[in-house]
Order: structure tokens, then C-alpha cells, then sequence
């Protein structure tokens, strides 16, 4: 359930969600209690990562037929696969979900899951790099707010997920498109954003062509663009000073308010301190940490204006 950013106390940190239409932190008080929504934009985020290596954050889970969410680790374990323990890894049906469509194990929660509807569509980050992906339907939204990407467009819907991802296999071949990227890449380019032309450029040309192997497919295009969420456009906008942060997030102590945020990259700035720096939020995701709001961040040794 949405709740204001804790002030205090231990909690397991699950990442980032889009889930409810904003960005929101997902923690897990260690003393117990349920999985907190926490909103991100404009809070202070002060905070000690705890020097203990990775814990289990769970699994998705069929809520419904048409819905998964996030289940956390009922042990509260370390990871031992991933982001996972064996224990959530072995009741984890969602995890077969990227290779039903090639003869993979399928559980009947999953398969009802993956008849619905699912959405085709391609995605174009800060330094033109483009994906294939796809997404359920009540998932069209999320699924690409949570990647932060400059431009998107959905390409064709398909009766069911085994359908859409043989598509989405086929785009990957012919036009040498990804079907995943990496946060590294995406924070890199998105600190060196200047102007959006060669992603906006690069984006146009990946939906023509891959139009066209839609055509030659015999499928019909369904042509929507996405719309980015206000909460990113800070981030997004071409020629805002700043850096990447640093720091390790992973590490000692941090003191940051959260100005907008692309996916789990957010724009940020100290908290003694107007200038602003990006860095990745995902990468606390199965990390411990304390929350405070006076904890600070090292002093920094880049500025922007060198960037």
C-alpha cells in the first residue's frame, strides 16, 4: 500500500515500481510488516547501505488472472540465484513466462496470464540505442514507464503473449534489435544528453522498418505512441547540467532529494548541496539499508560542468 518515505528504521529495499502510474520505492521493514510503496519525487532519501551483500527479494505472483505482484521473501533469505533464494526461485511461476513461446515448462497460472492480450512495441533510450519488447495488457502502461526511455511506440496487439513474443523473436532477427538494455547504458547516455534529434531520429527509423516486417508478416499495425509520464521530464530534458553520481549506492551513507526520475535513473541532488546528478536507483534493489534524515553523501569530486 502507498505511504509516505519512511523516516527511520531497517528495511530490505525491492527497487523501483511504476506500477500505480508514479514512481515508487518498494521496502520491506526488517523488523516486519508489509511491503511499503513509498513516493519518491520531491521526498529526501537519506539512508546507510548495510555491508551485508544481497537478500532475497522474492517473486511476482498471480494475483488474479490478469495481474502478478510482487511477493516479498517470506525468509527474508540471502540470494543465492540472482536476486532470489532457492526457496522463492522454485515457487516463482512467472520466471517461465520468456520461453513459454518456445516449448518451456508452462503452469496453469501462467498460461491463463499469457492468453490475454499483450502489446508489441519499441523502445529508443538518450543515445539511440532501440529494443523490441512486449506487455500484457493491464501492463501496456508500466511496463515502459519502468524502462525510462525516450521515445516508444506500440507496434501491434496480439491475441496472447506466446504470439506477440514469436514476433518480437522475429523483430530481434531481421532487424538486429535487442530485447533488453542495460541500466548502464542507459544512465551513461542520458548523463550526456544534449539533444534528443539522434534519438528521435534513430527511434522513426526502427518503427518504419520494423513496420514493415509487420507487413511482410501479415500482421496488421497498430500504430500508438507512447506518452512519457511528467514525473520523468525533468530527468529527460536535453542539457541540464550534472553528472553521475560518484558514489556507490551500495555503500556507506547518502543524502538525496529526488527531483524526477526515468525508470529508476533519477535526477537528484545533494542534500548540502543545488548541484544535480543521475544515478540508478536499481541497483539498491535486494541491498539493506537504514533510513535517516541525517545521513549525508561523501563530498563529491566531479561537478557537472565538466560533463
Amino acid at each position: 500500500m502507498d505511504q509516505d518515505l519512511p523516516h527511520s528504521g531497517r528495511h530490505l529495499c525491492h527497487g523501483i515500481t511504476w506500477a500505480s502510474g508514479a514512481p515508487r520505492l518498494l521496502l520491506v521493514p526488517l523488523e516486519g510488516g508489509r511491503l511499503v510503496h513509498a513516493p519518491l519525487i520531491g521526498r529526501h532519501l537519506g539512508y546507510r547501505a548495510e555491508a551485508s551483500g544481497r537478500w532475497c527479494t522474492g517473486r511476482y505472483r498471480f494475483a488474479d488472472r490478469f495481474r502478478v505482484e510482487p511477493a516479498p521473501c517470506p525468509d527474508m533469505a540471502p540470494a543465492s540465484t540472482g536476486a532470489q533464494c532457492a526457496a522463492c526461485l522454485a515457487r516463482d511461476e512467472f520466471r517461465f513466462a520468456h520461453h513459454a513461446h518456445t516449448g518451456g515448462p508452462v503452469p496453469e497460472a501462467l498460461a491463463l496470464y499469457l492468453a490475454q492480450p499483450h502489446w508489441l512495441y519499441v523502445a529508443t533510450f538518450a543515445d539511440g540505442t532501440t529494443k523490441v519488447g512486449t506487455a500484457a495488457g493491464p501492463r501496456r502502461r508500466s511496463r515502459l514507464d519502468e524502462q525510462g526511455p525516450l521515445f516508444a511506440t506500440y507496434l501491434a496487439k496480439g491475441p496472447d503473449g506466446n504470439a506477440v513474443r514469436f514476433v518480437e523473436d522475429a523483430l530481434t532477427r531481421r532487424l538486429d534489435l535487442p530485447q533488453t538494455v542495460r541500466s548502464t547504458i542507459k544512465l551513461q547516455s542520458l548523463a550526456r544528453l544534449r539533444d534528443t534529434a539522434q534519438a528521435r531520429g534513430a527511434h522513426a527509423e526502427h518503427v518504419r522498418r520494423a513496420t514493415e516486417v509487420l507487413s511482410e508478416l501479415g500482421i496488421p499495425a497498430h500504430l500508438c505512441p507512447w506518452t512519457p509520464p511528467e514525473p520523468c521530464h525533468l530527468a529527460t530534458t536535453p542539457g541540464t547540467d550534472r553528472a553521475v553520481y560518484p558514489h556507490d549506492l551500495r555503500e556507506g551513507e547518502h543524502g538525496l532529494r529526488v527531483l524526477s526520475l526515468a525508470g529508476s535513473l533519477a535526477l537528484v541532488t545533494l542534500t548540502d548541496s543545488s548541484l544535480t546528478y543521475l544515478l540508478d536507483l536499481s541497483t539498491l534493489k535486494g541491498r539493506r539499508i537504514t533510513l535517516g534524515a541525517h545521513f549525508r553523501s561523501p563530498p563529491a569530486t566531479v561537478q557537472p560542468a565538466l560533463f
